[in-house]
């Protein structure tokens, strides 16, 4: 190769590095964020026996929690915590759900979570979610969430992810909200969402 192709070569290359510049900065070649791989189908029934699918996310904001009805602290915790920010969203908690899975299908039968839910302190809006083993895995997949059986006899410990997904109301994810987190800001978070509207991605 000569020493003319080599200069071109590296001409081009150049104006090549500096057009691919301008395109990304402009935004014509920036990457399209990705959405959060968090959410999907699942097959369960509610605290009423009744068959649902991801369905009963539509038309509402829900707080989607993994838990158990026998749970010691992470669960009481977090529903108690929803309970208080559903009331601090006043008018706006009638457009607010908060949905509770249960990762221990043997114990938590439908009659047994909506016994559980039904706890004063506990959101009043709220849609308590079981069925088999199987469906449960699936439901847990979908959203990311990590559980497994701690111990053995009946007074087994199940342990799982304690962070709950704000959903919105076309059934997408929106944002994380950590475990811990005070009512207050759970309600704040929510709120933000809500402004931004259905389509909302962040909160």
């Amino acid at each position: 190769m000569n020493r003319r192709l080599l200069v071109i070569l590296a001409l081009l290359a150049v104006a090549f590095a500096v057009l691919t510049g301008v395109a990304v900065k402009r935004g014509v070649l920036a990457p399209r964020p990705e959405t959060a791989a968090v959410g999907g189908p699942f097959q369960l029934v509610d605290q009423t026996g009744r068959k649902v699918d991801q369905s009963v996310l539509k038309g509402k904001w829900s707080a989607v929690f993994f838990g158990f009805t026998y749970c010691p602290d992470a669960c009481p915790t977090t529903l108690f915590a929803l309970g208080q920010a559903e009331q601090l969203l006043g008018p706006k908690a009638d457009d607010f759900q908060t949905v509770f899975i249960s990762v221990d299908p043997a114990r938590d039968t439908p009659a047994k979570v909506a016994e559980y839910l039904a706890t004063d302190a506990f959101p009043k809006r709220s849609l308590g979610l079981t069925g088999t083993a199987d469906e449960v895995a699936a439901a847990a997949r979908a959203y990311r969430v990590y559980f497994q059986k701690a111990g053995e006899g009946e007074a087994y410990n199940v342990d799982h992810s304690t962070i709950t997904y704000l959903m919105s109301p076309k059934g997408r994810f929106v944002c994380v909200i950590p475990y811990n987190t005070p009512p207050e800001q759970i309600a704040a978070k929510v709120k933000a969402a809500m402004a931004k509207g259905p389509g909302a991605e962040s909160c």
